[in-house]
């Protein structure tokens, strides 16, 4: 085999790789041995039809395509492997050669890790953060403590108000037809949650059970379905139930249900302690986030397309992930929302893009400042990974590989690249 690289513009290559014409040879037997038992020819048993007579018939052409499928993934693999080449994109592969006893031609367009050119990275500077809890925010952390400790109670002496869970028939009408998915029974809707189109839930304030209502609203002209988007709609709505939410008083007794402490006071003492600290470390992510901005502006590099691509299907993989936990796939996800794939690609390129900045210029400044990982940094990471996969230690070093090692360990330098850039920034 042999590799040719051509260097193209905006960090991208095209390798062509050529397969010795025997390889080739080999790989054609392998495609007919995979597919001679789905092939039936008169005066032969099924699967026992000869290579050079299926050849012969219909040409070697019909083997090509599965032949060229054996070839490319290892061939591809091999040859990226024994260069030097930090490749960062899927390959787009194009056959420029495939014929019986000659070799075996193709082409391989990928992008290549750009070079960073660091400009400033130490000593930037960056607003400073300042970090306080107000009362209201104290309120608001208790609010939540109240709402898990609320109980529901039933309401028959007084009309919806906002914040209530109501249960409510309705039905809808766009230009005086019934739409589907306008119909349902019993559906319960709490007041304020903006759940509903438009201005649907304040006017059902102050409305009675029984009542019969009729709500005008208007579709948003983005809505998921177009044949709804930007109309007006009349829904008949009938108010069944009205429940309400009963808070407990904020006392010693509330103090000692929900928390550790024997007081009121003591329990909000504790509340602003979690918020200032909830709050210094979001304004320590910040301040990480904003030098690294800076750090991105002051150096120059080139991202190629097809690396922002794959970020973004990376992305989009993680995303389809944390959605598995909830139990929607992102095809479900897309449905409920009338996203489309090429619109939620889209939206993430601006993300991508950053991380990418993000993670080359850190990379950079460890290579700059001959930053690493220590033997006992790189044991300290993996007992943390050993605890969350509830694993032993010694069972995940026998588990990783060579590539895995060079990442851990360069994620332990880029972290102290972060804490290196940051502690030098000035504020201002």
């Amino acid at each position: 085999m042999s590799l040719t690289v051509e260097n193209l513009e905006k960090n991208m290559a095209k390798l062509t790789i050529e397969v010795s014409a025997e390889k080739l040879d080999e790989a054609i037997k392998s495609a007919y041995n995979k597919q001679k038992s789905k092939i039936s020819v008169p005066g032969f048993r099924k699967g026992k039809v000869p290579q050079a007579y299926l050849e012969k018939m219909y040409g070697v052409e019909m083997f090509y395509e599965d032949a060229a499928n054996i070839l490319i993934p290892d061939a591809y693999a091999d040859e990226v492997e024994s260069s030097d080449l930090e490749i960062v994109s899927q390959p787009k592969i194009d056959i420029t050669q495939i014929e019986k006893g000659k070799p075996f031609i193709f082409t391989a367009e990928v992008a290549l890790k750009p070079e960073v050119t660091l400009g400033e990275y130490k000593g930037v500077t960056v607003d400073k953060i300042e970090v306080t809890v107000t009362d209201e925010d104290i309120e608001a952390e208790i609010k939540k403590d109240q709402e898990q400790n609320a109980r529901t109670i039933t309401v028959e002496d007084r009309p919806v108000e906002m914040n209530d869970e109501v249960t409510i028939d309705f039905d809808g009408y766009v230009d005086g037809e019934q739409f589907e998915g306008g119909f349902a029974q019993d559906y319960p809707l709490t007041i304020g949650s903006h759940s509903f189109i438009d201005t649907f839930e304040d006017q059902l304030v102050g409305k009675n059970i029984g009542e019969d209502v009729e709500v005008n609203v208007t579709f948003p002209e983005d809505y998921h379905a177009k044949e709804l988007a930007g109309k007006p709609a009349l829904f008949k709505v009938k108010v069944k139930g009205i429940k309400a939410k009963e808070y407990p008083e904020l006392n010693d007794e509330f103090a000692q249900d929900v928390s550790e402490f024997e007081t009121i006071a003591e329990y909000k003492d504790d509340v602003k302690a979690r918020l200032t600290a909830k709050k210094e470390s979001e304004a320590k992510n910040q301040k990480e986030d904003a030098v690294v901005e800076k750090v991105i502006e002051n150096a120059t590099m080139e991202i190629p397309d097809a690396m922002v691509d794959q970020q973004v299907n990376q992305m989009l993989q993680e995303y389809a992930q944390q959605l598995s936990y909830q139990g929607l796939s992102l095809e479900q996800y897309m449905q409920f929302t009338g996203m489309t794939i090429d619109v939620m690609k889209e939206q993430l390129k601006p993300q991508a893009l950053k991380r990418i900045q993000s993670r080359l210029v850190l990379e950079a400044v460890v290579q700059a400042e001959g930053l690493g990982a220590s033997d006992e940094e790189f044991d300290a990471e993996i007992k943390k990974m050993a605890e969350t996969y509830q694993m032993e230690e010694s069972q995940l070093k026998e588990m990783i590989g060579d590539k895995e090692k060079e990442s851990i360990s360069m994620d332990i330098a880029v972290q102290k690249a972060v804490d290196m850039i940051v502690e030098a920034a000035k504020e201002a």
